[in-house]
């Protein structure tokens, strides 16, 4: 009998020591938050989660009406499908944060109306639609190197580099004289995209372009 008392006496201590030692964690919201945002945190560029997609915050103001609450009235668009629309949350509202993935990759050709990239060390190959890339198309030619961005595992958009160098294709004949003059004309480059140039800018020259704003930086040699 004494050894049976002993052995239940030790299970109901090791009983009692394991429920103490549960109830005694700390509790830490954070665990709960991790991967989470509030909207009072909302910048431009900020991406967050809604029904399964990703939103980018393109516009964003906060709100403190005299009466009722405060609220952030935001634009967001959708990375996948560019889709824009207008929402608003209230202030300190948590929603999932879109973590997303960058990697650099090199678009080594087209396949029909896909552009295939390359990990250079891997020789892992991404595809990526003509509508997932967008208006990125118009400075992306085979052999450059741009950051690709995947969420969960599937790639959504490129981002170009803030800068790249493209020959011009077509334009109007440059005029020696002209660079003081201030004057521009359209220009096309190898790629197909049509920018302003300045007025002796001649086909053939390559052209240092910024593809954030579309702007003439200059010439390259």
């Amino acid at each position: 009998m004494l050894r049976m008392w002993e052995h239940w006496s030790a299970c109901a201590c090791i009983r009692y020591r394991a429920s103490v030692w549960t109830l005694a964690q700390p509790y830490n919201p954070l665990n709960r938050l991790a991967g989470m945002i509030s909207s009072n945190d909302f910048r431009t560029g900020t991406t967050i989660e809604l029904d399964g997609s990703v939103w980018r915050v393109v516009e964003f103001l906060h709100v403190k009406p005299g009466k009722g609450s405060a609220f952030v009235r935001t634009k967001l668009k959708a990375v996948q499908s560019g889709n824009v629309v207008e929402k608003t949350f209230r202030a300190g509202e948590m929603l999932p944060q879109a973590l997303l993935e960058k990697a650099t990759l090199q678009h080594t050709y087209m396949d029909a109306e896909d552009y295939v990239f390359m990990d250079m060390n891997s020789y892992d190959e991404t595809r990526l639609t003509s509508q997932q890339i967008g208006d990125q198309r118009k400075y992306l030619k085979e052999g450059m190197e741009v950051n690709v961005v995947s969420w969960n595992g599937r790639p959504l958009e490129v981002e170009l580099p803030n800068s790249v160098v493209l020959q011009v294709t077509q334009t109007d004949p440059g005029v020696k004289g002209d660079t003081a003059t201030g004057g521009t004309k359209p220009a096309i480059v190898e790629t197909g995209a049509q920018i302003m140039v300045p007025l002796f800018i001649s086909v053939g020259e390559k052209i240092k372009i910024d593809t954030r704003n579309d702007s003439y930086l200059g010439r390259e040699s």
